[in-house]
């Protein structure tokens, strides 16, 4: 499990914030894939709150070079 801050959901695309790609690099992960970083909350200012899904790669080197490239 990741120690880093999760990015502002503002900031994700669908993809990231369904759990369908990583939250930190946007590399697709398949069913099964990625470690999963726990169910998140969000209350938005207006509007109703919801549930979001992050996952990561499992590979943090790898995830971090596509980051960083």
């Amino acid at each position: 499990m990741t120690t880093r801050s999760l990015p502002p959901i503002t900031s994700l695309t669908e993809a990231q914030q369904r759990g369908w790609a990583c939250v930190w690099c946007r590399a697709a992960l398949g069913i099964g894939l990625g470690d999963d970083l726990g169910e998140q909350r969000v209350r938005p200012a207006n509007g109703a709150a919801y549930s979001w899904f992050p996952r990561q790669c499992p590979d943090a080197s790898a995830c971090l070079a596509r980051e960083t490239s």
